[in-house]
């Protein structure tokens, strides 16, 4: 049987499409991996990329991608309004098929290890964590790349592959991990003030007594004049896709602020969108063998 894992490593580049496409080829040209999506993002200047593939495959394509990360992307000259510590900032890696969450968080511990022979610092989260204070991602990332030097200085906050102490002077850091599939997903508002966005991501989010499996942050579109709560959803069967806009409309109506459209990026499991119309077209009984792709 065939082991398929996908993984989905994002970098911190989203407005240079010369320096992102070099980095994808590292995946179009690995046998063994398939490139399913990528998309660039310029207000966040930050691309993800979505692949699948056999373990073997994936974690040559990987390391080689981080290799290229390293030569083309100085976080010293980066800005971007997603929070970030590295060039190639994640690199997550989900179970999908014949393979055991076991098996996975071992691969992603063998990539973590040659990234950080490169000389690249690296830390564990999430399933793959060396401590349970690494669980968290966001925890990882707090103080971003600007604040790695001083962080790391912490014997707490050691790297678990890779320089110990101390960031690489233009890379950074990188965070790798086993997890589930999570959906990326931002709702867009229709105002320019920035409080408005952040302070509804923080009142949604499990951090500030949110949703159980929402981590989100408010962040400025400047050039459509709009802000956005933009979140990950860590485990979308329990925490859905409509609860969130549903509360996002509800917070929103205290400010007299709409929701003007959402976005999702990368891809998305079938099941998070059929809960939605579900969910909106109240339809009882449903069930994903209804749907007629699903059977082709």
């Amino acid at each position: 049987m065939n082991k398929i894992i996908q993984c989905v490593p994002n970098f911190s580049e989203g407005r240079d499409k010369k320096k992102v496409e070099k980095i994808i080829d590292c995946f179009r040209n690995t046998d063994g991996v398939k490139l399913l999506d990528y998309s660039l993002d310029a207000d966040h200047n930050r691309t993800v990329v979505t692949v699948v593939g056999n373990p073997s495959s994936l974690k040559t394509a990987a390391i080689s991608a981080d290799k290229e990360a390293q030569k083309l992307i100085d976080l010293n000259k980066h800005e971007g309004q997603h929070p970030r510590m590295g060039a190639c900032d994640v690199v997550p890696f989900i179970p999908i098929k014949n393979v055991t969450e076991e098996e996975v968080i071992t691969l992603s511990k063998e990539v973590g290890e040659e990234i950080g022979k490169l000389g690249i610092p690296v830390f564990f989260y999430e399933k793959s964590a060396s401590a349970p204070h690494r669980e968290n991602l966001a925890d990882v990332r707090r103080g971003q790349f600007e604040g790695l030097k001083e962080k790391m200085k912490d014997a707490k906050w050691h790297a678990d592959f890779g320089p110990k102490d101390a960031p690489h002077p233009t890379f950074g850091a990188v965070a790798v991990s086993c997890r589930m599939p999570l959906v990326a997903f931002n709702v867009n508002l229709g105002t320019d003030n920035l409080e408005i966005a952040t302070a509804i991501g923080k009142k949604i989010r499990f951090l500030g007594g949110g949703l159980r499996y929402c981590k989100a942050m408010g962040v400025d579109l400047a050039e459509r004049k709009i802000t956005q709560v933009s979140m990950n959803l860590t485990d979308y069967t329990k925490t859905t896709v409509y609860s969130v806009i549903e509360l996002i409309r509800i917070e929103a109506k205290r400010y007299g602020v709409n929701i003007v459209g959402s976005e999702i990026i990368g891809l998305v499991p079938m099941q998070a969108l059929i809960d939605c119309a579900e969910y909106y077209l109240q339809i009882e009984n449903f069930s994903i063998e209804q749907v007629l792709e699903y059977n082709l």
